[in-house]
């Protein structure tokens, strides 16, 4: 299918959307390099839209308080690392209501069988989460948020790529019974991401739910626990310093660490670190991964000591989704037959 460019912008470049859900109090490393580094970039060829996605976030039980503190946190974390409010729209999924409307007309499209394959539900549920109808319905909200953007591009890792199927399984559907409407959107694969690695258990993704305390690198820890942890990372009984995943996990996991941060080719950290233990290498991914983001937790500072301000950029962008979301929306009701509102 031809994919239309967006109807209310047809010279603007093409949109891109991703979005993070606000569960935990800080990013991690594994999020701002796999992730948000990426984010960065891509508003240069973009017109990028970066959600809060706290609707989703809706899905695991959370005290009210605690899910309004860390959705003013991780759109905090967007700024501090390097997402710029005056050329991206950074806002919360929640202020653009025309998400939940979209999210239903996308449910009554997808069928009981087609939901119940998506993978995520049957791996979160088996790791003990509740097995709500929301969480059910996850993917047909998350096509919602993608679609709703006429967005053109998405980036994904391989957990979310079922998701973007869906999203243009469903997209191509609607457009089938009734006429060109929304924009299918195409996968992004991003080039070279980081991959980073539990510290305790080098074979498994960081992950805000699945590594333990000391398996994280988080953005808003102080230093010297940051310094802790990356000493206490798990290594193996050689003493070779080299880049072997299969055999040498937590060494590779700290050499590209440390490359990505450094700019330094894994080739010649080995180089560097020839005839030098763990210890050496532990101690200078430390000293890079602090110096790294003492910029992002002295940006973050300034914008938890100004509430105003993080309020009037999520209120802008905010208000730039809606202006696209409502377009969207009005093409949607049309085309399946909703009355319009009286005047």
């Amino acid at each position: 299918m031809t994919r239309m460019s967006a109807p209310d912008a047809p010279t603007a470049p093409p949109r891109i959307l991703s979005g993070m859900q606000p569960t935990s109090d800080s990013l991690h490393l594994g999020n701002y390099l796999g992730a948000l580094v990426n984010w960065v970039k891509l508003q240069d060829e973009y017109d990028a839209y970066y959600p809060v996605v706290d609707l989703h976030a809706l899905t695991v039980q959370t005290e009210p308080a605690v899910l309004r503190n860390r959705t003013r946190l991780t759109a905090a974390q967007f700024v501090a690392g390097g997402v710029d409010p005056e050329r991206s729209a950074v806002f919360c999924q929640s202020h653009v209501p025309e998400h939940a409307e979209l999210a239903w007309i996308m449910n009554c499209l997808t069928s009981f069988g087609e939901a119940n394959r998506m993978t995520q539900f049957k791996d979160k549920t088996a790791k003990g989460q509740s097995a709500t109808v929301g969480l059910f319905t996850y993917p047909m909200l998350m096509a919602a948020d993608i679609l709703l953007y006429d967005t053109a591009v998405v980036p994904v890792g391989e957990d979310q790529r079922q998701h973007l199927e869906i999203t243009r399984d469903l997209a191509e559907r609607f457009n089938t019974r009734f006429g060109e409407t929304l924009v299918v959107p195409e996968p992004y694969i991003v080039k070279g991401s980081a991959k980073i690695m539990d510290l305790q258990d080098p074979t498994s993704k960081m992950s805000k739910t699945g590594s333990s305390p000391k398996g994280l690198i988080d953005l808003m820890q102080d230093p010297a626990r940051i310094a802790k942890n990356i000493r206490s990372a798990v290594t193996d009984t050689e003493a070779e310093i080299r880049y072997d995943v299969e055999n040498k996990a937590g060494v590779s996991n700290l050499l590209v660490i440390h490359s990505t941060l450094s700019g330094t080719s894994v080739e010649d950290l080995e180089t560097s670190f020839a005839g030098r233990g763990y210890g050496d290498l532990k101690k200078e991914v430390a000293d890079v991964v602090v110096a790294a983001i003492e910029p992002f937790q002295a940006r973050m500072g300034q914008l938890l000591d100004d509430p105003a301000e993080l309020d009037r950029i999520l209120a802008s962008g905010a208000e730039r989704a809606r202006t696209v979301a409502q377009s969207t929306m009005a093409r949607v009701r049309e085309s399946v037959g909703l009355l319009p509102a009286g005047r």
